[in-house]
């Protein structure tokens, strides 16, 4: 996770990612509250037995979005670390090699980097795991199309890490109008067993069916959430090992408190749920909890 020191609207992400919202703050007042968020969230994972590793972010490098890591940089099982082309210049600038360094200094094992950002020269982008939702157990890969994740970057992926494509292009109205929405981990949540999405945004029939079948094929209890629901960032969740391998699954406050108490039932049959209050964070920068955890499967060395 990294901690913001420059955080704030980013006026380059602002043109399609439309869960931004405008806040009638001084910018050093918006950078504050997203640090005591931030660090309030650290803390409430942490009592919950996460192992977190936390790396500030560089003032010199103006990157109003590093707290989004999930974005730019994946780990995998295999060793390999997959660095993402970015559809914003200024969050090109949040990749960071000394990281690695970091990790195997932690006693991670990296065997291999697949760096996949020649392919902004061309206009193609596909950003981590806000575009992709891999189910791991299954080798799939879910991805929403936008600008910010193209099929044939998808494809690619899938090739190298011989996963199945699940493909679909998920919307949401702004001002009467029907526009794609930016990652595909804002309208959806894979779990262990479950799978929390908003069908709703998914407007082609075919699409939706296609979706529906490959979760319930393999065995995933789908929480259906509303738009209104998703605009709350209840499908921005990730299941994570707490202590003693605890499945809790992470969100913040105001996804929680948007859930039904049919939906939080279902879900705490596979999950301990976990929530902190991450308001700041979600309006100017149009993410939440899952955007700011980069989750690491690599191996220890």
């Amino acid at each position: 996770m990294i901690r913001p020191v420059n955080f704030r609207m980013n006026e380059q992400t602002a043109v399609n990612n439309y869960f931004m919202e405008e806040l009638a703050l001084k910018s050093t007042e918006i950078n504050s509250r997203a640090q005591q968020e931030f660090d309030r969230f650290v803390e409430v994972l942490r009592a919950h037995g996460v192992s977190v590793i936390v790396v500030d972010d560089r003032m010199e490098t103006d990157t109003p979005d590093a707290v989004f890591p999930n974005n730019w940089i994946s780990f995998h099982e295999n060793g390999t670390v997959v660095i993402y082309p970015m559809f914003a210049e200024n969050r090109r600038r949040e990749r960071r090699l000394d990281l690695l360094d970091l990790l195997e200094e932690k006693g991670f094992r990296i065997d291999n980097v697949l760096d996949y950002t020649s392919a902004e020269a061309e206009g193609l982008f596909l950003e981590g795991t806000g575009s992709i939702l891999k189910d791991r157990v299954n080798q799939k890969a879910y991805c929403a199309l936008s600008e910010r994740a193209h099929e044939e970057l998808l494809i690619e992926f899938c090739e190298d890490f011989e996963c199945t494509p699940v493909i679909f292009t998920a919307y949401q109205s702004v001002d009467g109008k029907r526009l794609p929405i930016y990652h595909t981990n804002v309208m959806m949540c894979m779990g262990e067993n479950f799978a929390v999405i908003c069908l709703d945004s998914i407007d082609d029939k075919t699409e939706k069916k296609n979706v529906i079948q490959h979760l319930k094929q393999d065995g995933k209890e789908i929480v259906t959430i509303s738009e209104a629901q998703m605009h709350k960032f209840a499908g921005n969740m990730l299941q994570v090992l707490g202590r003693d391998n605890e499945r809790l699954l992470v969100m913040s406050t105001s996804a929680y408190s948007s859930l039904r108490p049919e939906q939080i039932n279902i879900l705490e049959k596979y999950s301990t749920l976990v929530h902190s209050p991450l308001d700041t964070i979600e309006s100017c920068g149009g993410g939440s909890a899952r955007c700011m955890m980069a989750e690491i499967f690599l191996p220890r060395a």
